[in-house]
């Protein structure tokens, strides 16, 4: 799973409260398939969806979306 932001602060705001909340992550560049206003995107484990969208939603980060890799491609996921 990957999550695709518009701006680096958030992205990074991101990447501290996944850890904190004890989330596996891997910051990456934005796949070039992904429109996206920050050339970083955080990649997650898809078993910790839940958590994620929960630590987004409470926190209120400001996200592209998430999605999940299918083939070479990327669909959105709804939070």
């Amino acid at each position: 799973m990957l999550i695709a932001f518009d701006s680096t602060q958030q992205a990074l705001r991101a990447e501290m409260l996944l850890e904190y909340a004890e989330i596996e992550i891997d910051i990456c560049p934005t796949p070039k398939q992904i429109t996206a206003g920050c050339a970083l995107s955080i990649h997650f484990p898809e078993e910790d969806l839940i958590t994620v969208q929960e630590v987004i939603v409470q926190e209120r980060v400001e996200i592209r979306g998430i999605y999940k890799q299918v083939e070479d491609q990327y669909e959105a996921v709804d939070i």
